[in-house]
Formats: structure tokens, C-alpha cells, sequence
């Protein structure tokens, strides 16, 4: 059996999933589902991820796993996206455990509420906009005198963060305000050969 991988194409959460599988040659078949229309909460889905959200994945024996990092994490062990020296890995969990916390809940929610769901800068929370920017400032400072956010090559880190990064510019970010990211943005679609976004 082929490794299952259930997404929605408008998630960072979901492509950098895609992102690793397609860089590390792993086949796949993909199942789209649209959060938008509770294709998540079926009874179906709810048996592969209890909590409802995408990306998921069943692996070829059967077992399933969810949440993207932990994904990545699993796919890329012993491979060259995860750094060999015990303190760049630990830089690169720390940049993985932030995202989620600092960065995904504001820069995606944000992006999200006003690319798809139409909402006004009005309608919207102003601590989004607030620690979305700060988000971006904290990359900014982590990539001066640096190419990469975690040793000297892509990692994990630089995969899980460019996944909303690229698309900052949907919830109202200005990256031009972060040159660094900016440029670092490029290399990682460059090195994971994705393209730019429309």
C-alpha cells in the first residue's frame, strides 16, 4: 500500500508536507480535502485523525500520523534535511516548535481570514497584525550573516517555515519591510524547486 496523504492545497501545513515527500522521492497518493466545507470532520477522516485536521498521513503499514512537523520529522530523519551535529538539530527543532506557536498563528490565520474568507483589516483581530510583523522581524534577525535559518544548508526549519512565510503577503504582510526573508523565501522555493507564488 502506498503512503495515503490527506491535505488541502491552500495550507502551508499541508504543501510542506507534499514539499518534503516530493524532495526525498517518497511516492504518495494525494486525497484533497477542503477544510472550508467540514471535509475534515466526517466520520471517515475522523478515524484517521481524531482531531480533524489536515495534513494527515497513513503510512504503508497502516499506522497513521498528523500534525505537519511531526510529519516532517518522521520523513527526514537520517536524510541531509536534518543537520548530523546535536546543537544545529536542536536550532532546528527550536525554529519548528516556534513556528507553530509564534508564526503560523498569526501570519497563516491572518492570510487565511483575508485571502479566503474575504474579511477586511476591520474585521480582524490587531494582535494578527501585531505578532505577525514581530513573526517576520524575528526571522529577519535570525538570517542576518546566515543563507539558512539552522546550519549551512536546507533543513526542516527552513522547509516548515517558508510554508506560510512565502505566502505573508495574502494576509496584508509587507516582506519587503524584511529584505533577508525576502531572499531567503527565494532560495528555499529555488532549492525545493516549487516556484514562485502568483
Amino acid at each position: 500500500m502506498a503512503i495515503q496523504v490527506y491535505g488541502d492545497s491552500v495550507s502551508g501545513n499541508c504543501l510542506k508536507v507534499k514539499w518534503i515527500l516530493d524532495r526525498l522521492k517518497v511516492p504518495y497518493d494525494w486525497t484533497e480535502l477542503d477544510v472550508r466545507t467540514g471535509a475534515t470532520r466526517t466520520p471517515q477522516f475522523l478515524a484517521i485523525n481524531p482531531s480533524g485536521q489536515v495534513p494527515a498521513v497513513v503510512l504503508e503499514d497502516g499506522r497513521a500520523l498528523s500534525q505537519s512537523n511531526a510529519i516532517l520529522l518522521y520523513f527526514a530523519e537520517d536524510t541531509e534535511l536534518t543537520p548530523i551535529d546535536a546543537y544545529e538539530r536542536a536550532r532546528m527543532y527550536e525554529w519548528m516548535f516556534w513556528e507553530q506557536y509564534s508564526h503560523e498563528p498569526y501570519v497563516a490565520v491572518r492570510r487565511f481570514h483575508m485571502h479566503y474568507l474575504g474579511k477586511s483589516e476591520d474585521e480582524l483581530d490587531p494582535k494578527l497584525w501585531e505578532r505577525g510583523n514581530a513573526a517576520l522581524a524575528r526571522m529577519e534577525t535570525g538570517l542576518e550573516g546566515r543563507d539558512w535559518l539552522a546550519g549551512d544548508h536546507l533543513t526542516l526549519a527552513d522547509i516548515a517555515l517558508v510554508a506560510y512565510t512565502r505566502f505573508a503577503p495574502q494576509g496584508g504582510f509587507d516582506l519587503a519591510q524584511y529584505p533577508r526573508v525576502m531572499a531567503w523565501v527565494a532560495r528555499v522555493e529555488d532549492e525545493l524547486g516549487i516556484g514562485r507564488v502568483a
